[in-house]
């Protein structure tokens, strides 16, 4: 009985290697169901994903599978079934979803499958939560703000003391010109 065996074609092994490349840049990645989308509506979600130095790329299921099992990533292929791409976030991944959200609403052929983020595989309900949270600049700003609100009663408190010392003074000055006359 002769044993079969399956000859790599070098592309693939190519457009598998490029893939995992594009994968390492990143650590979160969402899963997008494309069908129904014209070239036109897909080239203005990648310009609007551009600010966000996100990517959305097109791959074939298989090629994507192998790519994330190379980077010893949890199990996705429950994400990569049917057309996918696949959006590529390598920093603010929720202000990504959003930037998604945002577009499904105006194109309600795009779907979300779900989400690989920070090694946490995400449902379709768990990247619009996600989608939801602030994000990490705005994260930042309220942090600051909330310093800054701190120092700023305490040297409006240390300002008090003193203009209640010079009012104090001016009183007692003003009293003593009236008894004076």
């Amino acid at each position: 009985m002769a044993i079969l065996a399956k000859k790599e074609q070098e592309y693939k092994i190519k457009a598998i290697n490029e893939l995992k490349e594009v994968f390492e840049s990143a650590s979160d990645f969402i899963f997008v169901d494309y069908r129904g989308l014209t070239v036109e509506q897909i080239t203005n979600l990648r310009c609007q994903l551009q600010p966000k130095n996100a990517v959305f790329k097109v791959v074939k299921n298989n090629f994507a599978r192998i790519a994330f099992e190379r980077l010893s990533t949890p199990d996705v292929s429950a994400h990569l079934l049917g057309p996918t791409a696949v959006t590529i976030a390598p920093q603010n991944s929720n202000e990504v979803a959003k930037v998604l959200f945002d577009f499904m609403k105006s194109v309600p052929h795009l779907k979300i499958k779900g989400g690989l983020v920070s090694n946490t595989v995400y449902m379709e309900k768990q990247v619009e939560a996600f989608s939801k949270l602030p994000g990490k600049l705005q994260l930042i700003s309220m942090l600051m703000s909330c310093m800054n609100g701190s120092v700023r009663n305490l040297a409006g408190a240390l300002n008090d003391i003193n203009a209640r010392l010079v009012r104090t003074i001016k009183a007692v000055a003003d009293k003593k010109l009236q008894v004076a006359k």
